[in-house]
């Protein structure tokens, strides 16, 4: 039987954690079915490394992007880079970019400033937007709707929020993805979100080396392990977990307008 296509829509092949066994961990993807995976940056390195992986391997793209925690001594050169970037086939969307008050809440107007100026970078160059929000539910949706976010849509990454909110950023063209959160004991909400998704705005992803889902929470996440969170929504939502993976990816390919 053939192992149904996945996409992983977040993983960070770039982190310094799988350059010793990139090979290795791209052949364990492909071996379950993840044949399609996106590489977001947060900062300047993490970018470069993003986009010469997605150069050099069939089937990965990448974003870039400055994550709200990484925002620190960043000159327009480095908004211009994200221009030079995004003429390349590999660079699929600008993120990841948005707000986090869970690591610090000193720089909320550095991040709301570069999360504006970063949404309008995508807007110029007509690319979706991979959202990063932790504790910042209220904020990320007033500067979505402010910015005119839906002229360009993206991904709600590692979604948290409350189902209300998922409804109101799918009106803005976004669709939701969920990892490994999902797949926790304590994981209600997710759960109950990911259960009610249209199903043609929904998207997994793993978000490695972080958010491992079951069984292998407590250890390092790859993208071969979407397939558990691919899994657990199936059961949730009560469908095949082929007919789930199939829209996923298709989902992906259609946001990442990748034939």
């Amino acid at each position: 039987m053939t192992t149904p296509h996945l996409f992983d829509t977040h993983s960070h092949l770039n982190s310094p954690k799988f350059e010793s066994e990139l090979p290795q961990l791209i052949e364990a993807a492909r071996a379950n079915g993840v044949h399609n995976i996106v590489i977001p940056g947060y900062d300047y390195e993490s970018n470069v490394r993003a986009v010469e992986i997605a150069e050099a391997n069939d089937g990965i793209y990448c974003a870039v992007g400055y994550h709200p925690c990484d925002l620190n001594d960043l000159t327009d050169d480095h908004y211009q880079q994200l221009y030079t970037w995004a003429k390349l086939d590999s660079v699929v969307a600008i993120g990841e970019i948005g707000l986090d008050y869970y690591w610090d809440t000193t720089t909320k107007e550095l991040q709301d400033e570069m999360f504006r100026k970063q949404i309008a970078i995508a807007k110029d160059l007509s690319l979706p937007i991979v959202i990063h929000d932790r504790d910042a539910h209220g904020d990320i949706l007033r500067l979505l709707q402010e910015e005119d976010a839906a002229k360009v849509g993206g991904i709600m990454h590692c979604f948290s929020g409350s189902w209300e909110m998922a409804q109101e950023c799918m009106k803005l063209g976004f669709y939701i993805s969920f990892g490994g959160p999902v797949t926790f004991k304590n994981g209600k909400r997710p759960a109950e979100v990911a259960a009610k998704i249209p199903l043609d705005r929904l998207l997994v992803e793993t978000d490695a080396p972080y958010l491992t889902p079951e069984p292998y929470r407590g250890k390092r996440n790859e993208p071969a392990y979407v397939k558990h969170v691919a899994e657990k929504i199936a059961a949730l939502r009560e469908m095949p977990f082929e007919e789930l993976a199939a829209a996923t990816t298709a989902n992906a390919k259609t946001l990442f307008r990748i034939s």
